[in-house]
């Protein structure tokens, strides 16, 4: 029979990103609303707040998400430089050197050096890459795919508590603009557990946790320090 597993390690890179993303843009967008609101500014200026916030967050997510994963690449490569010199260089010191690593993980001596030399026969690279740096095609890193994950994600996120900003005026703004918005982080939230395999009530809760506290903070400073009605 045909044994068949389906993994979710797969999906690290892009899922962290775009969770990140869709997080930060409902509570930094609907906590900055939120403070806003409570300092009795104008509708328009919490309108105006919102967009802002949108696309100054979307851009910043995009450019760190950006450096961020450009740097564990560049990382990635140095370290693949370091292997192909060994290779070059001492060919039968980096063969030991796998065997060893398959030796520690429990292999045969005799076997761990025969699996070594076969695998290297074949890809020596690839065989160093995966086992001794754990760089895989799968999990290495993609500077541009996190950008658009991030920036895409987090615009999603933002534009819940925007749009309601914008559809709400009066006194309930903030409350319908947080509940909203909070509803979003419990559904992103569970709908990225699920994803990755996780629990799906714990993975809601702890964003709800951090998303109410953001916006209960902000709020409250935006109380405190904003004008008299």
């Amino acid at each position: 029979m045909h044994h068949e597993e389906h993994h979710r390690s797969n999906r690290t890179g892009w899922l962290r990103a775009a969770v990140l993303g869709a997080n930060d843009g409902a509570v930094s967008t609907s906590s900055l609303i939120l403070g806003v609101a409570t300092s009795h500014a104008s509708h328009g200026a919490i309108v105006v707040a919102g967009i802002a916030a949108l696309v100054a967050g979307a851009m910043s997510m995009a450019a760190g998400e950006y450096v961020s994963v450009s740097s564990q690449k560049d990382t990635e490569k140095a370290d693949l430089a370091i292997e192909i010199e060994g290779l070059q260089s001492d060919p039968h010191g980096e063969k030991e050197e796998l065997a060893q690593i398959y030796v520690t993980r429990g292999v045969q001596r005799s076997l761990a050096v025969e699996v070594a030399k076969q695998l290297m026969a074949h890809d020596a690279l690839g065989a160093h890459a995966r086992d001794e740096l754990g760089i895989t095609d799968e999990l290495s890193a993609r500077p541009l795919q996190a950008a658009f994950a991030s920036a895409a994600s987090f615009m999603v996120g933002a534009l819940v508590p925007l749009a309601s900003a914008t559809l709400i005026q009066g006194a309930t703004l903030p409350y319908l603009v947080a509940g909203l918005s909070l509803l979003f982080l419990a559904v992103a939230g569970g709908v990225a557990a699920k994803a990755g395999g996780a629990n799906i009530p714990r993975g809601a809760g702890r964003v709800l946790l951090w998303g109410a506290m953001a916006m209960a903070i902000t709020a409250a400073v935006g109380a405190l320090l904003g004008t008299t009605p």
